[in-house]
């Protein structure tokens, strides 16, 4: 049974969560605040889903201090769409974002997708030891870590897919729409090319040197990203 951690401050809007992903087979752990939502994100978590307006502590606040040691897809829920809302929860690490109101259908939608996603990629491990190794940065696709410079870097799983999908292709250039759908498995929507490169950026501070003048996951001028 996959556990999903849900924290929120409106005991309603739990209770209704909980019962909607229950009757769909998950096991919902509940946290009333941010606090709370990081003392309880442990390894036998698969999914969070965090309300961004939470007094104390913020769902964004939250989400940077579980990347610390997590690596499990993050759903934020909020009643801001505004573009510039949705980088500052990328950027803390969050991996979708759902805006309020939002249907039992569509939660229901984004849950299994993001946890089918996160599955489908942690059931390609294989039993022998596969390395893709760049300048200065090595990545176990067994594990799924990875190492830079002897030391592992914590990603996100968004973050983990699209350094893979550029290391095992090398060379070749993707566009931000070629990068949503393959690691999204959605459809590219306008508002989609901002997520990439939220996303692309969260990588290059992880990953380059000089994220301002990045070595590793570069540009390609008016067509998208590759690795060389």
């Amino acid at each position: 049974m996959k556990k999903i951690l849900f924290a929120d401050d409106d005991p309603e809007i739990r209770e209704v969560v909980r019962i909607l992903l229950a009757r769909d087979g998950y096991e919902v752990v509940e946290a009333v605040n941010g606090i709370e939502a990081v003392e309880k994100a442990d390894h036998t978590i698969d999914l969070i889903i965090l309300d961004v307006m939470m007094p104390g502590c913020s769902g964004v606040e939250a989400c940077g201090e579980i990347r610390k040691k997590s690596s499990a897809p993050i759903l934020f829920l909020t009643a801001k769409s505004r573009d510039r809302d949705k980088e500052e929860g990328f950027a803390a690490g969050g991996d979708d974002y759902l805006v309020k109101p939002f249907s039992s259908v569509e939660l229901k939608a984004r849950v299994n997708a993001m946890l089918r996603r996160y599955c489908v990629y942690k059931g390609k491990k294989g039993t022998e030891r596969e390395v893709i190794s760049l300048p200065g940065l090595e990545i176990f696709a067994d594990t799924e870590e990875v190492i830079k410079n002897g030391e592992r870097v914590l990603l996100t799983d968004i973050e983990y897919r699209i350094l893979l999908l550029l290391a095992e292709n090398r060379k070749k250039t993707y566009t931000t729409q070629d990068i949503y759908e393959a690691v999204w498995n959605e459809p590219f929507l306008f508002s989609s090319n901002n997520t990439v490169m939220v996303h692309i950026r969260n990588l290059r501070k992880k990953l380059e040197a000089d994220p301002q003048n990045p070595r590793c996951i570069r540009n390609v001028w008016g067509k998208g990203y590759r690795i060389d």
